[in-house]
Order: C-alpha cells, then structure tokens, then sequence
C-alpha cells in the first residue's frame, strides 16, 4: 500500500478487483469432484448464505475506507492502535453468536498483545492529542473488521474458502469504488512498478493472506482468530525495517516480543479451553 503509487481507496478497489480472477480459480478448483469431499462444500450457496456474503463484502470495504479515512485524519500510531481493537467486537460476537467460551488466560492474552501494540507504535500515540474523529474513525475501522471475522466464520460452517473469498469480495466493490470516487483519487498508475505493487497486493495480501484467513477460520475460534491477527504489526514492522529502512528502536522491539508472547498466551490458554469445551 506504502508503495502504490495511487490513492488508498483506490488502491484498496484495484487489490480486490485484481484478486476475484483468481479468487475465481480457486472456487472452480473447489468444485471439481475430487476437491468435493465434504457436505460443506457439495451445498449450494442458500439465500441466506448470499445475505451474509453480501454483508461480509460490505464490512470488508468499509474496514479499508474507515481505516483510510481515519489515517488521513488523525496520526498512523492513533489510527492503528484504535483498529487493532476489533478482537474487543469479535469476542463478544463470538460469546453471542457462536457460544465461544472466553477464558481468563485468553483475555490476559489479548491485553498483552494490547500493551505491545501500545509500546510497537511508542511515542507517536497521542491520546487526547489527536484528531477526535480521526480516533472516532479508528474504532468504527475495528467495527467494520471484527464484524467481516464473524461474517466468515458463519460462512465457513457450510462453505467451501473460495467461494467466500469470491463472493465477498465481489460485493465489496461498489463500496470501494463510491469511496475513490468520491475523494477524487485517480485510477490510472504512472509506471509499471506501480501496477505491480497492486498486482502484489491482489495477490499476496488478498488471494493468499486473507484467503487463508478464511480458511483457518473454520478450524479456528474466531476470538482467538481475532487475536493472531494482531501479530500483524509485527510482520509490518519487520518489512519495514528490511524494505522501507525504518529502523525498530529498543521500544520498538520490546512491543514485537511482547505482542508475540500475548498471541501465545492467547493460543495456550484460550484455545486449550476451547477445545475442551
């Protein structure tokens, strides 16, 4: 996304709308009979499956809009910490909908990958100095992205990764394409690096990373799920540091570790229970 040379908005419409031809192939492969090994996926998608897929594409664009939107108004660190707290909507949708118990290991868990979060982004945090609706922006991002995990959790009882990931996606073009237009980002990239950075981001972000997001969640709570995704700034800040030479300090570090060892406890506990449940 650092690296794309168009706006965010669209940036974020050309990586879903490059990603559904092979989204595409990935749903014919399912449908092979040999892929066909399952009742999941040998059903036809029912009229309220399509109800859920099309809520899913709407979370999922607006997760990207919001947290667009809320970094253009308030500071990346604000921005970032206030979306990394949508395990908080997860675990509590998880409890309601899908009767996943949440153990006291687990919540010491994510508080930790919390507190890591919290010294990974350091001193640029501006609690009450930054942009309100900027931070407004953050939380609804985190609204928006705990709520598309529930969404493909549900569809994952019955359906197969491919056709979710396809279908979602699908529908969550008219959202991002209203959100380009409407801030006035350009679609046409100057070079080719540029298109290959999007190229990349239909790729490995979309059709691998989040694809097997979705597969996991049918093998994963979905509040644990939740959890594992906060290593992500992780990953980010390590490719930071090796492609854009932003250097970690000592705090910087610490956060790394610290979010790690949460998604740990997280995982040791929280899972432990769920499996004996």
């Amino acid at each position: 996304m650092r690296l794309s040379e168009l706006g965010p908005n669209a940036t974020a419409l050309y990586r879903v709308a490059f990603a559904l031809p092979f989204l595409l192939l990935w749903l014919t492969l399912e449908r092979r009979p040999a892929a066909s090994n399952g009742a999941a996926r040998r059903r036809k998608i029912s009229r309220s499956d399509w109800l859920v897929l099309a809520l899913s594409g709407v979370f999922w664009s607006g997760d990207l809009v919001f947290w667009h939107w809320s970094i253009s108004l308030t500071n990346v660190a604000n921005s970032t910490f206030f979306a990394c707290s949508s395990p908080i909507f997860v675990i509590l949708g998880a409890w309601l909908l899908f009767g996943e118990r949440i153990s006291r290991g687990f919540l010491a868990g994510f508080a930790l990958t919390l507190a890591g979060g919290a010294c990974l982004l350091g001193s640029s945090l501006a609690f009450g100095g930054g942009d309100f609706l900027g931070d407004i922006f953050g939380i609804v991002t985190a609204f928006f992205f705990g709520s598309y995990i529930l969404t493909i959790k549900h569809l994952r009882a019955g359906l197969p990764t491919g056709a979710i990931m396809f279908w979602s996606g699908l529908f969550s073009l008219p959202g991002l394409l209203l959100a380009a237009l409407l801030t006035g980002e350009g679609f046409v990239s100057e070079s080719l690096f540029g298109w290959s950075m999007i190229i990349s981001l239909a790729l490995l972000a979309h059709t691998v990373g989040q694809g097997l997001a979705a597969y996991a969640l049918a093998h994963l709570p979905a509040s644990f799920a939740s959890v594992a995704f906060l290593g992500e700034p992780v990953v980010a800040a390590i490719l930071g540091w090796i492609i854009l030479a932003e250097a970690l300090g000592p705090l910087q570090g610490a956060g790394c570790i610290i979010i790690l060892a949460g998604v740990w406890l997280a995982q040791r506990y929280g899972m432990r229970r769920q499996s004996g449940a």
